[in-house]
């Protein structure tokens, strides 16, 4: 996806939840008029193996600070 057109999300100082942070993400992505690729990153966060492939997927597709 294109750096530029990536939401920042600050999940620094939230809950830690990977679902949580999902939320947060989906909610940034879709008011960026994004909302298919908050459903493309779901699918796959809920496919990942682990946290740090969560947060890595999301990362993909917002910019996380």
């Amino acid at each position: 996806m294109d750096a530029q057109r990536k939401p920042k999300v600050k999940l620094s100082g939230t809950d830690g939840n990977v679902f949580a942070l999902l939320g947060l993400c989906r909610k940034a992505l879709k008011k960026a008029g994004q909302e298919s690729k908050a459903t493309e990153m779901s699918e796959r966060v809920f496919k990942a193996e682990s946290y740090s492939q969560a947060i890595s997927i999301m990362s993909d597709y917002v910019s996380i600070s």
